[in-house]
Order: C-alpha cells, then sequence, then structure tokens
C-alpha cells in the first residue's frame, strides 16, 4: 500500500480510500434502524469487507451521514482498531425539502456523525453539497467552532467549485480559521458527460476542467476523487467493444454520466493494457489516476473482499507518460 500525509491527520492515509457505499454496507445500515431479524448476519457481511481492507493495509474508509456510518462505527468498536483508522466523513447534504447547507445543519451533521461512529474525533471531514446561495462565512464558522473542539481535523469539502474554496479559504485566512484543505470532486480516467444525480455535482475530469486542476496543483490541496471507476464503468465486468453490456452492471446515475463513446473507448484501451501487463482494468485506471501531477486518493467501493485485495495493489501502480495520453485519448500508439 502507498500513503500520503495530509495537514492536520496525524497518520498516514492510505491511497485507496474504502468506499462504504455498496450493497453489504447498506443492508447493514438498514438493519441498524429495521430491527431485523438477520441483523447480525447483514453486520457480519459488511465486517468482512471492512477486514479485507484493513488487512490489504486501507486505513482510509469514506462514508457520510446518509450512509455507511452505523456499520463503520459497529465495525471499530466491535475490532478495537480506532486509533488506526482515518476516518473521512461529508455532512450538510440536500434531502428532498430542501438544501441542508447551513451553519445549524453542519453542527447537526458532525455530532450525528460523531455518535454513529462511536468517536470522538473524525479526520477528514467535508461539506457533501453546496448552495451558492449561501455566504461561506457561516458555513466556516461552523465548521472552524468544531475544529476549536477537537471534534474535526481536516476540513473541506464535495462538489464545491474552485471558485467556492477559494472564497471560503478567503474568509478562513481573514479570520484567522482553518481554511479547506482537502477536497473530494469526481475526478477519473472517464469524463462524467452528464450530472449522475441531476444537479449539484462537481468533477475535474475532462479536457474542459483543466484549469480547475491546475488550481489543485498550485495550491497543494489532496483530491479524495470519487467514482473514480466511473460507477463500474472500469470494474472489469463492462466490456469496451460491446457497450450494451454496461446496461448489465452500471446503475442509472453511471449510465448517465459516463456511459459514451469516449469512455467505451477508453475502457477498450484499459483492457489492452491490462492484458499486457498482466493487470486488472481496475488497476490500470487507478494507475492512470496515480500517475497524475496532483495529490490523488481514490475512492473505491466493491461488494467482494478479493476485488478489495486486488484494488489496494493498484496504489503502487504508476504508468508512463505516453500510456496515459494513449488511454485518455490524448495521442495514438
Amino acid at each position: 500500500m502507498n500513503y500520503g500525509r495530509i495537514d492536520h491527520v496525524d497518520r498516514p492515509v492510505s491511497r485507496i480510500v474504502f468506499g462504504t457505499a455498496t450493497p453489504k454496507m447498506f443492508a447493514a445500515f438498514r438493519s441498524v434502524y429495521e430491527d431485523a431479524p438477520d441483523f447480525s448476519q447483514r453486520l457480519e457481511a459488511a465486517f468482512e469487507l471492512l477486514d479485507a481492507a484493513r488487512e490489504a493495509g486501507i486505513n482510509c474508509f469514506d462514508c457520510s451521514d446518509h450512509y455507511g456510518e452505523e456499520p463503520l462505527g459497529e465495525w471499530l468498536e466491535a475490532r478495537g482498531v480506532r486509533n488506526e483508522v482515518v476516518i473521512l466523513t461529508k455532512g450538510a447534504h440536500h434531502n428532498r425539502w430542501r438544501k441542508r447547507v447551513t451553519d445549524f445543519d453542519i453542527l447537526h451533521d458532525v455530532h450525528n456523525s460523531l455518535a454513529k461512529l462511536k468517536t470522538d474525533h473524525i479526520e477528514l471531514y467535508l461539506l457533501h453539497r453546496d448552495d451558492p446561495a449561501v455566504p461561506v462565512g457561516p458555513l466556516m464558522d461552523a465548521l472552524n467552532r468544531c475544529v476549536d473542539e477537537g471534534k474535526l481535523g481536516a476540513i473541506g469539502a464535495s462538489n464545491w467549485t474552485v471558485e467556492r474554496m477559494e472564497e471560503a479559504n478567503e474568509y478562513a485566512a481573514k479570520h484567522g480559521m482553518r481554511g479547506f484543505t482537502v477536497a473530494s470532486p469526481n475526478y477519473g480516467l472517464a469524463e462524467q458527460v452528464a450530472d449522475p444525480w441531476g444537479g449539484g455535482c462537481v468533477s475535474i475530469s475532462g479536457p474542459e476542467n483543466r484549469p480547475a486542476r491546475e488550481w489543485y496543483a498550485r495550491n497543494h490541496i489532496p483530491i479524495f476523487a470519487y467514482s473514480s471507476m466511473a460507477r463500474g464503468l472500469f470494474s472489469g465486468r463492462v466490456r469496451g467493444g460491446e457497450p450494451e453490456s454496461a446496461k448489465a452492471v452500471m446503475d442509472e446515475p453511471g449510465l448517465k454520466g459516463y456511459a459514451c463513446p469516449a469512455n467505451f473507448e477508453r475502457l477498450r484501451r484499459c483492457e489492452i493494457l491490462a492484458a499486457e501487463k498482466g493487470m486488472t482494468v481496475p488497476q490500470i485506471a487507478m494507475g492512470w489516476l496515480f500517475s497524475q501531477p496532483l495529490d490523488v486518493y481514490a475512492l473505491v467501493a466493491t461488494g467482494r473482499p478479493e476485488n478489495v485485495r486486488a484494488n489496494a495493489e493498484a496504489a503502487n501502480v504508476r504508468l508512463s507518460e505516453s500510456e496515459c495520453r494513449w488511454l485518455n485519448l490524448e495521442a495514438e500508439r
């Protein structure tokens, strides 16, 4: 496993981050509230994945106030490994009634997350969504209140534009506060051709988002890339030459966001390079990500322990510049 260092986090962070948004984790999450008769079996299935991640050297786990926290908290308590783990969780996500990007919602979600995760400190805390109509000041005030109380380490944002992040950091600097030092946009080899969830998602993939990537590089802000495998496109179960195969593997947001001819060609080239190198398609796609001139961590979700182990190996994969350009349709062989 390859590890990086994040400001305000007191231990190394694995470059592969286990994503808890998987069916087994969701089943365990629901059983906590349903008092299901098969609660222990559902929880054990989730624990098997979390154990596999830890055994593979993955020490960072991604969750949010509406998925993953409950089973992760149960696992941390049962295994007694809290001091080994880096928690990345998120709050202030919209619901069907309103946009929840307010100081009140931040404080509410932070305290709920601490309780569900059975901890008194969260290493990496990100605002899940943004509402550009809300001034950054009260949001940064609320986050820094939690920082000052010792509840949060590094703070940042997912699905915020670089312009809004810069505004937030200017406010923080002016008021002697901690600014955003991490972010979690969509980033990967596949271009995001449409917003998977219908609005508010931010991607830095593709040629049109080069200025955003340059901003991250200039400001040395680590990127926790979500949907880096394009929601199953690079899982190895979709075939580059058979676009119809995606319908049996990818969900509706994945098809909407990533199913396009250019991405299927990227997948086809991943398959060729994987065969030549004796690797898997996910390893090649993550190798492309880790070969970029940015400080990147890949959020990867899977429901199989063997895939967890194979994905962990990708943390050490590096590709040449010519290979990266060819995979990204920027050059021919």
